[in-house]
């Protein structure tokens, strides 16, 4: 009679040691049955021992099983069956057969299709329990994953993966914004230092370089005064850099023309200096012996003539001197009178700041007085005349403007 697979070396060698007494009283440990070889030992066993006993041998095909499970609760029905099979063969077994060994049934020899599970704690040789019922096989529950696990699962990979290309497009686009936002800061400060640069370079070359010197002199608003010799006055600012030009030696050269009352330079780049003078206009004349002096309000001779000037009154100062209180008040008076009452003024004298006179071209005479509110008694001066234009234009008369507020013709006696 075949023996089980792997119980003839353990028994012989405790025979040959101690004897078949020894062997019976000694308690027996269930071998460590080989992957895949405790299930096909115990097979031969249960049909070893149904052969003997009669018993029919249809149930092998229910302990063979009829093929592979289709899940995995029918792959733990059959493996609890054949365990049962085997114990329940095993009990019935005639007198004089070996006893069997109890099988343990691991994972590996279940005969269905796999199905995700693990293996036992302790791997497939494990050994059984002590105290555990002897020829039956632990239950090992099902550990299938659940579909609706994987699909969560397939889900949050999902997510994970959507999350983390979110995350890299916002990574980028912060990289680009701070790139672009640096860039424009940069060409902001490239700007403005090239601003700058610009700028002190042409400080430079205005001040220092050549390139900006003095060469052209113009003067403008001459009549009396001759252009020539202000130009020849100011030829010693030629080659200077027009940055650099001497404004106060400008002004000592040009104060030695008395005709010019004021003036203006102007610089045009890159080599051209402008002067622009206002000549003295003179507002009165001045006999002295036998010429008349043209003066100008500051009592500066402008022009010296020998015939009398038909376009201006004379002056009689009298004692009184060119720039005077008394000579400034007469001419303060002239020019206040409009230009068509000024025309037919003929003479301007006076002997204090109070009692300026003035004679008309056709022989009348005027009593201005002081020169405070001369723009009004000019104004009551010009009414006058023309009224009396209207009335007599040939007589002669007297035109008292002393009182503004109140003006008197008067017959001339």
């Amino acid at each position: 009679m075949k023996r089980p697979e792997g119980f003839d070396e353990h028994a012989g060698a405790d025979d040959r040691r101690t004897g078949p007494s020894a062997a019976a009283d000694r308690p027996r440990k269930p071998p460590r049955p080989s992957r895949g070889a405790g299930l096909r030992a115990a097979l031969d066993g249960v049909r070893e021992a149904r052969r003997g006993s009669g018993t029919p041998a249809g149930d092998e095909d229910a302990l063979r099983g009829a093929g592979p499970a289709r899940d995995a609760a029918d792959g733990d029905r059959v493996v609890r069956r054949r365990g049962e099979d085997a114990v329940r063969g095993a009990a019935e077994q005639p007198a004089g057969l070996p006893e069997l060994p109890v099988v343990d049934v691991t994972e590996d020899d279940r005969v269905v299709e796999p199905t995700a599970e693990p293996e036992p704690a302790g791997g497939p040789d494990a050994r059984v329990d002590e105290g555990a019922t002897p020829g039956v096989a632990p239950h090992v529950p099902s550990t299938t994953t659940p579909i609706g696990a994987r699909v969560r699962a397939a889900e949050t990979a999902r997510e994970a993966r959507v999350a983390r290309k979110r995350r890299r497009l916002l990574e980028r686009a912060e990289v680009r914004r701070f790139t672009r936002r640096s860039r424009h800061r940069r060409a902001a400060w490239t700007a403005a230092g090239g601003v700058v640069a610009v700028l002190v370079v042409s400080i430079l070359v205005a001040v220092y370089s050549p390139l900006m010197a003095l060469r052209t002199i113009e003067v403008k608003g001459t009549d009396r005064v001759d252009a020539a010799q202000v130009r020849a006055a100011l030829s010693g600012q030629l080659g200077t850099p027009l940055a650099r030009i001497d404004l106060d030696e400008v002004q000592q050269r040009i104060a030695g023309f008395p005709l010019i009352e004021s003036y203006v330079t102007e610089e045009e780049p890159p080599h051209t200096l402008v002067v622009t003078v206002t000549e003295r206009t003179p507002v009165v004349a001045v006999q002295s012996g036998r010429t008349f002096d043209l003066v100008d309000p500051a009592g500066i001779v402008v022009q010296s003539t020998t015939k009398r000037p038909g376009d201006m009154p004379v002056a009689d100062i009298g004692r009184a001197k060119l720039g005077s209180p008394v000579f400034r008040t007469m001419t303060e008076v002239v020019l206040a009178m409009p230009e068509a009452v000024r025309a037919q003024v003929s003479g301007i004298g006076a002997s204090t700041t109070d009692d300026v006179t003035l004679s008309m071209r056709d022989g009348s005479s005027v009593v201005w007085g002081s020169p405070d509110e001369s723009a009004a008694k000019a104004e009551l001066l010009a009414a006058l005349v023309a009224d009396h234009a209207k009335r007599s234009p040939d007589s002669k008369v007297e035109f008292d403007v002393s009182a503004p507020d109140n003006g008197i013709i008067r017959p001339r006696s």
